[in-house]
C-alpha cells in the first residue's frame, strides 16, 4: 500500500479513512503492526492542510527517531504537504529553545554537551562510584532514565525502592554522581538532550508571551508512536498544547518496548479518558505478513498479562497465504549461524534479494557469530547501527560527484546517476573482496533510490535528487542497502523484511535473565519477540541453540514464549523435560496441561497438591539473602520466590535436574548452582 497519489483519501480502507478524515480535535489511532500507520497519519495531515482546516506551517508532527521523521517529510511532500514540521521530539525542542533562548536565559546561548560519558565519569571520580567503562555507561543510561521520568536526583533512592528497580550501584551513590553530573554541566554552562525538553517546557510554562507567540504558530500537533513517549516528553506535549486538544496520537501498546528507557505506555492507554470526546480508530488489518506471520504474533501477544493486554490489538491478515513459520533448534551458536547462513545462500539463489533479509538478536553481542557466518558463506551483509550510510566516504564522494554535475544529466535521471557514478565505483558487475563489495552495495542503493522518486515523483531531475540527498542526510534517512541486515530487536522496530531470521530463542537471553522476578519486565520481553515476529512480510524463522559453544553440556531452554508457538506436529515442539515427547508440558499431579509461567516452573497446577520442604525453602531464603546482600541487588535479581518453591520442592540432585527449572539459565548455573545443590544435598 505505497503511496503513489497525491489524492489523501486514496485507497484507504475504512478504518484508515474514519481516522483520516476526523474532524480536527483529539484523535487516538490505535494502529497494529503492518496496518498502515504511517500512511495513515501522513495522508490525515495532507488531509487537514487540503481542506483548509490547518496551514502546513501550523502543523507539528514529532516521532522518536530522525530515520521516522525523513519518512514523514519525504510522504508529506509527495502528498503535497511539504511546509509540515516533522521532526524528533529533541529536534522540535533545539529549535524552539534556540529561537526563544535570549527572551528566557540570556543572550549567550549554553551549548549541547558532546561528551556525556567524560562528564558522567568525572562525576563518578567526585562520587567516589565505578569508573571503569562499563559502569560509566550503566551510570549515564540510569541518569538519563531518571531525567525522562522527571526524577531529580534528590527524589532518586525513593523513585528506585517504590519501582523496585534493578539500579548500577547503591541508589545513595547513583543519586550522588547524578547530582554530581548536573553541577559539573550547569557549572560548565552545558545542556544534554534531556535538557533540551526540560528547559523547553520550562519556557512555555513559566513566560506566558513565549507559549502565546510558539502557540500562535503551531494549532495542530501529531505524535508518532505515542506508546513509547516518556513523562518528560509527555510534559513537553502539555507545554506545547496548552489548554487546546487538536492532537492525533498513534501507537499500540503491545509494541512498547523501551520502558527501561522511561517510556511509559500509560499515556496512550489513558488518552480517551483525558479526551473524553476523542475519535478512537483502532487500526487491525494488517497488510505487511502473511497470514501464517500474523497468526504467529497474535498467538504470542494472546498471552500477554497486565494492564497492556486490555488494549491488545487483534491484527488480521490481508495478503495471500505464505509458508508456516519454521522452528529448528541446533546444539551450539556456530551452527545455529552456519544454519542460518546457509539457508540466505539458497534464498539468495532462488531469487530473494539480499536487501529484504534480516538476522534479528536480542543483544548486540549475538551478532558476531552472525557476522562470522555470512563472511565465511560470501553474503553481503550490513550491522544496524553501525557508521552512518551518509558519512561513508565513497558516499560523500558519490554526492559531491552528483552536486558537481548539475543539471547535466539529461532526462534519464537513473541513467545519468549510474553514468555520473561509475568514476567513483559503481561498476556493472559487484568487484571481489568484501571491503570493495560494501562500498559497491552503498553505491547501488544511491541507483535504488533514484529508481524509487521516479517512480513517484514525476519531472524529477539531477538537482532535485541531490536536495533530496542531502534532506535525508540531514534527517539520517539512508536509502536501502542491499545487504542482509543483522540487527538487535529494538534497533529493527519500525523496519521490515520479507525474510526474517529470530535467532538466540533460549531463556536467560529472550526474555533476558534480569527480567526473571518482574512481571512487567517479562511482558516486555513477549513484547520485544512480537515486534520481531511482525517484521516479517513473508518468510519467518525461529531458532535457537542448547549451547554457547561446541563441546557444552545442553544447559540451555529455548524461550519460554515459544510455548504455544510450535506446532505440536511439529519437531521442535519437544519440551527440555522430555525431548522425545511431542505433548505440551502436563501436571506431574493430574496430567492436566500446564498453563502460565508458575505452572510450567512448578510442574504442576497451581490447585494441585503440593511437596514443598519448608526448612529447605527457608535455608533457600536465607542463603538468597546473604547473596543480594553481598552483590548490592534486590533478592528477586538471585532468584524469585517462585524459582525458590520450584527448588524446594523438585529438590534437584544435579546439575541437569537444577537447570530443568525455569528461571535457571547458564549464568545462575555458573553462579549460584553449586550453592544450591549444596542446600538441597544436606535436606537428603
Amino acid at each position: 500500500m505505497a503511496d503513489v497519489t497525491a489524492d489523501p483519501l486514496h485507497a484507504l480502507d475504512e478504518e484508515q479513512l474514519a481516522a483520516v478524515t476526523a474532524p480536527r480535535g483529539p484523535v487516538c489511532v490505535l494502529a497494529g503492526a503492518g496496518t498502515g500507520k504511517t500512511r495513515t497519519i501522513t495522508r490525515r495531515i495532507a488531509h487537514l492542510v487540503g481542506t483548509g482546516h490547518v496551514a502546513p506551517g501550523q502543523v507539528l508532527a514529532v516521532t522518536f527517531t530522525a530515520r521516522a521523521a525523513g519518512e514523514l517529510r519525504t510522504r508529506l511532500r509527495a502528498l503535497g504537504a511539504g511546509g509540515v514540521q516533522a521532526r524528533t521530539f529533541h529536534a522540535a525542542a533545539l529549535r524552539q529553545l534556540r529561537y526563544f533562548w535570549p527572551r528566557v536565559v540570556g543572550d549567550r546561548q549554553w551549548q549541547l554537551i558532546e561528551h556525556k560519558l567524560r562528564a558522567v565519569g568525572q562525576a563518578a571520580v567526585r562520587a567516589k562510584a565505578g569508573t571503569d567503562q562499563d559502569s560509566v555507561r550503566d551510570l549515564t543510561t540510569e541518569i538519563e532514565w531518571a531525567k525522562s521520568s522527571l526524577i531529580t536526583p534528590a527524589e532518586y533512592p525513593a523513585a528506585v525502592a517504590r519501582l523496585r528497580r534493578d539500579t548500577p550501584g547503591p541508589a545513595e551513590q547513583v543519586a550522588a554522581v547524578y547530582a554530581q553530573y548536573e553541577e559539573l554541566k550547569n557549572r560548565a554552562e552545558m545542556l544534554d538532550f534531556d535538557d533540551l525538553l526540560l528547559h523547553t517546557a520550562a519556557a512555555l510554562e513559566e513566560h506566558a508571551v513565549v507559549a502565546e507567540e510558539f502557540r500562535d504558530r503551531y494549532r495542530c500537533f501529531v505524535v508518532d508512536e505515542y506508546q513509547d513517549v516518556t513523562a518528560l516528553q509527555q510534559r513537553v506535549l502539555d507545554a506545547w498544547l496548552g489548554d487546546r486538544d487538536d492532537l492525533t496520537v498513534v501507537g499500540d501498546a503491545n509494541q512498547t518496548i523501551y520502558t527501561f528507557a522511561g517510556a511509559t505506555p500509560r499515556h496512550l492507554l489513558e488518552f480517551p479518558r483525558r479526551f473524553p470526546e476523542a475519535v478512537v480508530v483502532r487500526l487491525q488489518r494488517d497488510y505487511r505478513s502473511t497470514p501464517q506471520v500474523v497468526a504467529a504474533a497474535n498467538t504470542l501477544i494472546s498471552a500477554t498479562r497486565g494492564r497492556v493486554a486490555g488494549s491488545r490489538l487483534r491484527l488480521e491478515g490481508q495478503l495471500p497465504p505464505g509458508p508456516d513459520p519454521d522452528f529448528t533448534e541446533h546444539d551450539d551458536e556456530p551452527a545455529e549461524a552456519a544454519a542460518v547462513a546457509r539457508r540466505i545462500r539458497r534464498l539468495i539463489a532462488d531469487g530473494t534479494p539480499a536487501a529484504e533479509v534480516a538476522v534479528l538478536f536480542r543483544i548486540n553481542a549475538q551478532s558476531e557469530a552472525y557476522e562470522q557466518a555470512l563472511a565465511d558463506a560470501g553474503i553481503p551483509f550490513q550491522v544496524r547501527g553501525g557508521e552512518r550510510f551518509f558519512s561513508r566516504p565513497e558516499i560523500r564522494r558519490a554526492v559531491s560527484v552528483l552536486r558537481m554535475a548539475g543539471n547535466r544529466g539529461g532526462d534519464d535521471l537513473v541513467a545519468a546517476v549510474r553514468t555520473l557514478l561509475a568514476p567513483v565505483g559503481l561498476t556493472d558487475e559487484p568487484p571481489a573482496g568484501a571491503s570493495a563489495r560494501t562500498q559497491w552495495e552503498s553505491l547501488l542503493a544511491l541507483v535504488g533510490l533514484a529508481e524509487e522518486l521516479v517512480a513517484v515523483r514525476e519531472g524529477i531531475d539531477l538537482p532535485a535528487f541531490v536536495a533530496e540527498l542531502e534532506t535525508r542526510a540531514d534527517a539520517a534517512h539512508p536509502p536501502t542497502v542491499q545487504g542482509v541486515t543483522l540487527a538487535s530487536l529494538h534497533a529493527a522496530k519500525g523496519l521490515e523484511w520479507d525474510v526474517v531470521f529470530l535467532v538466540g530463542l533460549v531463556d536467560g537471553t529472550l526474555p533476558i535473565q534480569h527480567a526473571e522476578g518482574d512481571d512487567d519486565a517479562i511482558e516486555e520481553e513477549r513484547r520485544l519477540l512480537y515486534v520481531g515476529i511482525t517484521r516479517a512480510r513473508r518468510v519467518l524463522a525461529l531458532s535457537w541453540a542448547l549451547t554457547r559453544a561446541p563441546g557444552k553440556g545442553r544447559q540451555r531452554r529455548r524461550s519460554r514464549f515459544l510455548h504455544g508457538l510450535i506446532p505440536d506436529h511439529h519437531p521442535a515442539s519437544r519440551i527440555a523435560a522430555d525431548r522425545s515427547s511431542g505433548h505440551k508440558p502436563r501436571c506431574r499431579v493430574c496430567g492436566s496441561p500446564l498453563l502460565g509461567a508458575e505452572a510450567m516452573k512448578m510442574r504442576r497446577c497451581g490447585d494441585c497438591p503440593s511437596d514443598v520442604d519448608m526448612e529447605l525453602l527457608d535455608r533457600l531464603r536465607a542463603w538468597r539473602a546473604a547473596a543480594a546482600k553481598e552483590q548490592q541487588v534486590p533478592a528477586y535479581v538471585v532468584f524469585t520466590d517462585a524459582t525458590l518453591a520450584a527448588i524446594a520442592e523438585h529438590r534437584p540432585s544435579d546439575v541437569a535436574a537444577l537447570v530443568g527449572i525455569p528461571g535457571i539459565g547458564a549464568r545462575k548455573l555458573d553462579r549460584y548452582g553449586p550453592d544450591v545443590l549444596a542446600l538441597v544435598a544436606d535436606r537428603r
